[in-house]
């Protein structure tokens, strides 16, 4: 029996979304909402409880949150997601954090402009879903053909 998946898995822009690689980059994307969130309760409610004003511990604590939730997210798709691209010395490794900071980066900034113009038309928490999934969408390529490209050769290494 040919299911819907089968269908359209062969689609140049379906067809990589949809297949195993995807589902895992988004699995590892739960697990770092879900180390932001705690994350961010625990700065805002335990370790920087002390910090006034109200807003300045908001913004240490969430941006504490992000940045682990990044290298939460950037560990896991390097170790489960794209464990077959992973580059071996500790220089690619921190190349490729740096290349995957940067694209994460991106897309925040897409997220918050998608969310903005949607908002004037949508209800505004609609309007971040959408720009959640355009997003991810756009990071998971991203990282697929740049950050975790295929490589031939070792980083550091010349073709003999």
């Amino acid at each position: 029996m040919i299911t819907i998946v089968d269908r359209v898995s062969h689609l140049p822009l379906i067809g990589p979304l949809i297949r195993h690689r995807f589902i895992k980059f988004a699995t590892v994307g739960l697990s770092g909402t879900i180390v932001n969130m705690v994350m961010l309760h625990i700065n805002q409610e335990i370790l920087l409880k002390s910090i006034y004003p109200l807003e300045f511990r908001l913004k240490l604590s969430l941006s504490g949150a992000i940045f682990l939730a990044t290298i939460n997210n950037y560990l896991w798709n390097r170790i489960w997601t794209w464990k077959d691209r992973k580059r071996e010395n500790w220089d690619g490794f921190f190349i490729q954090m740096g290349q995957y900071f940067l694209a994460c980066s991106i897309a925040i900034v897409l997220q918050y402009v998608i969310t903005i113009i949607l908002s004037r038309f949508i209800n505004y928490l609609i309007a971040n879903l959408v720009s959640i999934v355009l997003s991810a969408i756009f990071v998971y390529v991203l990282n697929d053909i740049w950050t975790f490209m295929e490589r031939n050769i070792p980083l550091g290494r010349k073709k003999d």
